[in-house]
C-alpha cells in the first residue's frame, strides 16, 4: 500500500493546479465581462454628456472633450468627434445663430482585457449622440466651467 501512496503523492497537487487555473481564468473572464459592460455604459454616457455640453456651451469649447475624458479616463481626445449641424449644408459650416444640432461621436476606443493566458484587445463600436441646438453660450453658464 505504501508503494501506491508514493506514486499518487503529487497527483492531487497537479489536479488542483489544473482545476484552479481553469477556474480562476473563468472567474476573471466573468469579472472582465462586467468591466467591459461598465466601459460600454461609460462610453455611452460620455457621448451623451458631450452632446449635452455641445448644445449649451460655446462652439468647440475645450471643456466638452475634457469632461468626456473625465467620464472615461482611458479615452483620448482623438477618439472624439464633435460636429455642428445645419442641414442641408455640410457639417461644421454653421454659426451659433444657424446651427440646428450637435452630433458627438466616439470611435476607435480600445478596451484591453485582463484575462490571463488570453491577451485580448477589443475595439468598441462607434457611439453617437445627436441633440438639437439650445443656448450654445458659455458665459455665466456653470455647466461649461
Amino acid at each position: 500500500m505504501s508503494a501506491t501512496l508514493s506514486k499518487q503523492a503529487g497527483v492531487a497537487a497537479i489536479e488542483f493546479a489544473l482545476v484552479c487555473s481553469v477556474f480562476f481564468t473563468a472567474l476573471l473572464g466573468v469579472v472582465e465581462f462586467g468591466r467591459l459592460l461598465w466601459t460600454w455604459n461609460a462610453a455611452t454616457e460620455a457621448t451623451r454628456l458631450g452632446a449635452r455640453l455641445g448644445v449649451v456651451c460655446d462652439m468647440n469649447d475645450a471643456d466638452i472633450k475634457s469632461q468626456m475624458i473625465e467620464r472615461l479616463p482611458a479615452l483620448a481626445a482623438g477618439n472624439i468627434t464633435i460636429a455642428y449641424l445645419n442641414p442641408p449644408q455640410a457639417e461644421n459650416t454653421c454659426t451659433v445663430a444657424t446651427c440646428k444640432a450637435v452630433r458627438v461621436s466616439l470611435t476607435g476606443y480600445e478596451h484591453d482585457m485582463i484575462i490571463p493566458f488570453l491577451p485580448l484587445t477589443l475595439t468598441l463600436p462607434p457611439f453617437t449622440t445627436t441633440l438639437r441646438r439650445e443656448y450654445m453660450h458659455s458665459t455665466n453658464n456653470p455647466v461649461c466651467d
